[in-house]
This record gives structure tokens, sequence and C-alpha cells, in this order.
């Protein structure tokens, strides 16, 4: 996902100011406001006072609903559900009288504040880091507004008034719901400023047994996602895209696909061919018979162990650049007691989400162009869908829909399904809308990957074990490298996502360089759930467990002798070992590893424990997992996503891969690509440090510290450390 580099690209105000505005939507009113700074102010105070309902982050009407207008995506990890947690807070509405939808098309109302405020997106764990602040003030806001409606209308003063669940209420017996109020609390002046709650005032933010407000749409499965969006006339395209990266498009012959019933036509676009029908059976026949004829001059062609081959060469070259140089390195190899070296390995990785990927266009009497989807980052798609269909960026909406999953999938520098939709719809001259709809074996084959790397470590130790210098060579593809972010990174001369996690090495070790080779490979990658400390942090913590076992110390007491000037990172690992019972003693068969990362603002440990039958086939049993993630907004959300996160890793640890042979991907669905299947998830125990800091990440960082603190399990299980993934490939499950 998108990595905190993208600060740079604004200017970040010392001090955060607040333009709110409210705007009358019938009965009802809205409220919202945007944070000076970075640019955008004229723009924020353009859409605050403009008649658009999508220039405000908080509806309330007249049939006492609440509308949360969220600023983030929502694919699963409850963003809905975190933000609508701070409007309520701060309102003081009635948990059941909760919505949330999508917002899109006023940059300078939903942009990312964690990245700068300069685009609207989600990604890289920001949603509670960039709501927090914002959607508590909208919340107090519109309850200023209201309490202000009702003071006047029963001539008291506004400070006897009080305010729960979605009530208001005066010492004379008087009361009013809030869609009673609506009405002329829109015509109330917005405040200057807002009184937030202290935090012992909370009754919703922190609440562990809050349930998520979606969760009964989703059971009984009345929640619509983009595959069930169905409109009159609608047409269904499938894709035919390049069997081999790189392969463009010479021609084909459509003739015999227009023969199967159903069927509409079949049309060239940007990314491949499109067969078009009346549904989506008939496309599916229909692009069993198209003959397409690729160019394959400039495809990849190379297999996988190849590129593994090649990269595990470059690894023993001089590095391209050095990401971080302390000390002098060299020096401190040369005093060293001894020198321990590692080679890790990890390959491609599907993101593999549960609803594949898929967009609706359709262009209006009007001139105007809607765009539905999981519209992951809606300025980088509003934009790409008005260039294919020549017309402004105002003139396209985006439907922003809830998505079954994306794990980084969707946030697509390129609009990749949004310029199909738009463009099969122009070439048969708007005439209807189309729905794309890709199959896995369409995201498998063709979508984007997590780039594959290989990192050579070496360490020297001094004579009483401790590391006096640390060598961490990575080789990979560049993920942000000709996409529209790439400016972010070009003062830096690497990709910062190639090495977070090792980069940001928290151990105290005098000499330290980090550095990157980044390859040139006809594969497109893509941000994949934790991004670049999914492989950072599998090497670099079972290299520590390698070097504490040669200086001969317990793994946990080694890195905390090496956290010194880290008290967040070293309070987690104490958090999760004691609640593993680090140090005790295990049923025979059974064992333990540990494994420390930092991912996205957020400080992740965990304990996996694991067992071994006679075959030598692993299981994992048990994993307990301490996290600091600041502010604990919705607890039982955090709980969830280290839950899933750790679920998600483990199937990268155990069995999932993406490999190549003469440059075609190998693996097609579920049966190929296997992910975690519901029997080999452990048993999972969640403890969440408590904090006051500012809230940071759990979509992602529950991922890293997985794969390591397996590994270094199955070392102490059976003496041979584990240093390519996954687990399958050494005939261990």
């Amino acid at each position: 996902m998108l990595p905190k580099i993208l600060q740079t690209l604004a200017p970040q105000p010392s001090r955060r100011q607040f333009l709110l505005g409210a705007i009358a939507t019938g009965a009802g009113f809205a409220v919202g406001f945007h944070a000076l700074g970075g640019g955008g102010a004229a723009r924020a105070q353009d859409g605050a006072a403009g008649p658009n309902p999508f220039a405000a982050y908080v509806r309330i009407g007249a049939d006492d609903r609440v509308t949360v207008l969220s600023a983030h995506f929502e694919m699963g990890q409850g963003t809905y559900n975190g933000i609508a947690t701070l409007v309520a807070e701060e309102l003081d509405a009635d948990w059941a009288q909760i919505d949330v939808e999508g917002a899109s098309g006023n940059t300078a109302l939903y942009g990312n504040l964690a990245w700068g405020g300069f685009i609207q997106g989600t990604g890289g764990s920001t949603a509670m880091a960039s709501s927090f602040d914002r959607y508590r003030r909208a919340g107090a806001a519109a309850r200023a507004m209201l309490v202000a409606a009702a003071a006047e209308a029963w001539d008291v003063p506004a400070g006897e008034i009080t305010v729960e669940a979605g009530v208001l209420r005066h010492p004379s017996g008087r009361s009013a719901r809030f869609g009673d109020l609506a009405e002329a609390a829109a015509a109330r002046p917005v405040p200057a400023d807002v009184t937030l709650k202290d935090r012992s005032e909370w009754r919703l933010i922190g609440n562990a047994e809050l349930p998520r407000y979606d969760s009964p749409p989703k059971v009984t499965g009345r929640q619509d996602f983009t595959i069930d969006v169905t409109l009159p006339g609608m047409l269904t395209a499938v894709m035919i895209h390049p069997p081999r990266f790189g392969a463009t498009l010479a021609g084909f012959d459509k003739a015999d696909a227009l023969a199967v019933p159903g069927m509409v036509d079949v049309v060239a676009t940007p990314r491949g061919v499109a067969v078009v029908g009346e549904h989506m059976w008939a496309a599916l026949k229909g692009r069993d018979r198209v003959q397409v004829t690729w160019d394959e001059s400039a495809a990849e062609t190379r297999s996988t162990p190849e590129l593994f081959a090649e990269y595990r060469a470059l690894a023993r070259q001089p590095a391209q650049a050095v990401t971080r140089d302390d000390g002098d390195v060299s020096a401190g190899f040369a005093r060293a007691a001894t020198v321990h070296e590692a080679v890790f390995e990890v390959p491609y990785l599907a993101h593999a989400a549960l609803e594949p990927l898929n967009a609706v266009a359709r262009m209006n009497a009007d001139g105007t162009l809607e765009v539905w989807g999981g519209h992951q980052i809606p300025d980088l798609y509003q934009a790409a869908a008005a260039q294919i269909a020549g017309i402004p960026a105002e003139r396209v909406r985006l439907h922003v829909m809830k998505a079954g999953g994306s794990f980084g999938r969707r946030a697509v520098g390129d609009a990749d399904v949004v310029v199909e939709a738009v463009a099969i719809a122009k070439a048969l001259d708007w005439r209807a809308p189309v729905k794309v709809q890709w199959t896995r074996e369409d995201d498998t084959r063709a979508g984007r990957f997590r780039p594959m790397y290989v990192h050579r470590l070496r360490a020297g130790l001094d004579a009483q074990g401790r590391p006096v210098a640390w060598h961490n060579t990575i080789v990979g593809q560049s993920i942000m490298a000709g996409t529209p972010f790439e400016q972010a990174i070009g003062g830096l001369g690497f990709d910062p996502t190639s090495v977070e996690g090792a980069q940001n090495l928290p151990y105290a070790i005098p000499n330290l360089r980090v550095d990157l080779t980044t390859t040139q490979i006809g594969v497109p990658v893509l941000w994949w759930r934790a991004v670049g400390s999914t492989h950072t942090a599998f090497a670099v913590e079972a290299f520590i467990d390698e070097l504490a076992e040669a200086a001969g110390r317990d793994p946990v007491d080694y890195r905390l002798d090496l956290l010194a000037g880290h008290p967040r990172h070293a309070a987690v690992l104490r958090r999760a070992a004691e609640a593993a019972g680090w140090g005790e003693p295990l049923p025979e068969g059974r064992y333990r590893g540990i494994s420390l990362a930092e991912s996205f603002s957020s400080y992740v440990a965990q304990v996996a424990e694991i067992s071994l039958d006679a075959g030598g086939r692993i299981t994992v049993d048990r994993v307990v997992c301490a996290v600091d993630c600041g502010t604990a907004v919705n607890p039982d959300q955090i709980r969830a996503q280290m839950e899933g996160g750790i679920g998600f890793g483990l199937g990268a640890v155990l069995r999932s891969e993406i490999t190549l042979t003469d440059g075609y991907v190998d693996q097609d669905n579920f049966h190929t690509y296997e992910v975690l299947r519901i029997e080999e998830m452990p048993r999972v125990e969640v403890h969440i440090i408590d904090s006051a800091a500012p809230p940071t990440g759990v979509g992602e960082p529950g991922v890293p510290p997985i794969a390591a603190a397996v590994a270094n399990a199955i070392y102490r299980a059976t003496g041979q450390r584990l240093y390519s993934l996954p687990l399958a490939r050494h005939g261990m499950v």
C-alpha cells in the first residue's frame, strides 16, 4: 500500500487549522471541515460552501439517520466503522442511527492527511491517523449546531441541554431527536471552534463491546458490492489479457465469438481485448472463441529459477543505492570476533482478495460519466476515467463501493479495471452501461504481485556476542517506479517501500548499512498487505535469532538488550513473551519462536507455537500477539485485524507463491495459488498495549512478524534454519 513517503509531496502545517462549512440538504443538514495547510484552502472554501452534498463529512436527515461520508475506502478492514465511531462519539448519536458512505470528488475535503492531504486515498494503514481529528471535530460541530437550534427553539441556554443517544433534552422536560432539529440546525452558523471530549468521557472510542455497524448487512447478504451492481440495459465484459507480461495486441478475430447467443461485441482496449455480452455467461463463452494474436517481442520470458539466480548474483555485487549508513561498517567487520551470513528468498505473491476486480461505467445523457467500483485512490481513477472519456474530470462521478478485500490490489496508479470499463463503454459508443468483471484466473495470471526479493545479510559479533556490524543487501523490483507516485522518491534515489522494515531497524548496532539493488523485470508489481515489511521482517528477525544463538543468548533477552531507546518495541516484545509463557516448558513436540516488527508506526510482536509430526510436517497451533497502535479506537476491530493479518501472512508462510515458467504464470486459482485454509488457522491471542498516543494503523502491521516467528520456531523444532518461503517448497506442510 501507499507509503509514508507520500507525506513529502505536500508541506505540513505546524499547527492544524480547520475550515468548517454547513450545507442544507432538503430538510437535513451536512457539516464538514478541511485541514488547512499544504495548499487547497480555496478549494476547501468552495467545496464547503457549495451545494454539492459530497463536500461534507456528516449528513443528518429529517428521518433521523446520521450518514458519515468517509474519506477512506472500506474493503473489509473496518475503516467505515472506525470513522463512524469517531463521529458518533462527539455527536452523541445513537449507534443504531449511523450509516457510512464512501465520498469522493473533493480532494480538499477528502485528501489523506497522513499523506499531506494532496490526494484522496486509502492505504499504508493511515485511515485512523488521517481521520482521528477531523471526523471527531465534524461530529462535535454537528452536535453544537443541533444544540444551538434546540436552545433557540426552546428559548433556553445551550449549556442546559444534554445530548445522549441521538436525543437532545432540557431539564424542563423538552426533548427532540436529531431529525426534528435538522432543518433548523442547517440554518445555524458553523462554530468557529469546538471542544472535543476528554478521553475520560469517551463511551464509544475504546469500547471493546461496540459491534460493527455493518455486520448485519454482511452476514445476511444484503451488503452490495460492485459485483452486485445492476443497471438498466447493462452489458457485461470479460477481458483477455496478454498471456505474457509485456506482450501487446497484434490482432484478433471475433467472428466465431459473435455466433454465441447473447454476445454483443469484441473490442480492443489499452489493456487487452474485451469480450462483451448481454450477461456474464455469454461473455465467458464468447471469450473461448476469440482468436487473439500477440506481439511478444518485448515480453518477459524468464522463469522463476532464472530470476532467483540473477538476484542471488546481484546480492553479492556492489548495490545501486545505500539507504542507511551508520558508523563505519567495514571497520566494524574488521574488528568483529565472528562474522555470520545468510541469504533469504521470498517469491512473488498475489493479493487473492475474495472479490475479483470489477468496475461499472455509464455515460449519461447530460454528458456526465458515472463509475462504480472499489475506488481505493479516487482522485487517480477520476482523472484516468476523464482522460479515456475525453471529458473534464469534474464531469466524472465515482460511486465508491465497498470491496470484498483488496490488500493493496485496488490501489493502482493506472486505474486498471476502471480504464477497462470506461474504454469498453466508449468503444461501444456509450450505448449502454458496461460492467467489467474479472475472474479469479484473470486476477491471478494478469494481476499485480508482491515483488520477489533476495536479502543477503551479514553481521559481525564482538567477543560477548553483541553485533558491532550489520550489512543488509536487498535485491528486488520497485513498486513505485513508473507510477504517479514515482515523483515522491525522486530525491531519495531509491524506492523506500523496498527497504522499509530494514532501513528503520531499531536494534542498537553502531555500524549498520542497508543497501538496495532495484531490478528491471517485466512482471507487474504492487504493494501487498504490509508492503516492504512482509519480506524485511522475515529476513531481519530470523537472522537476529541466529545471532542470538551464536551469542548463547535467549532470543527475547538478546533483542531487549539491543532495544535501548525504543521503549514501544520493547514493550510489545515483553508483553507477547509473557503472555505466551516464554521460557516456560512446553508439552513434548511443541516449540516456540518470536518475532518483532514495526510497520506503519505500529509495533507488533508475535510468538508462534508449532508442532511437528513424524513426517516432518509443521502445524502452527497458537500465535500470541502484542500490538501498540496508539489510541485503540475499536479494540475488537484491532483484534480482528491482527488475527486476519496473521492468517493472511501465514498463508504466504505455508503455501502461497506465484512462479513463472518461460514468462507464463503457473498459478490460476485457489487450487494452485493456495491461501490459508480455515482448518490451518491457529488459535490467536491478541494483547493491545494501552496508549494515549495518536492512533496508528492496524490493517497491515499484523502481517510482518508471523513469518520469522514461525521460522524461528521451526529451528527450535528441527535444528534447521529456514531461509526461503513458502514451507511447501521444503515439504514441511
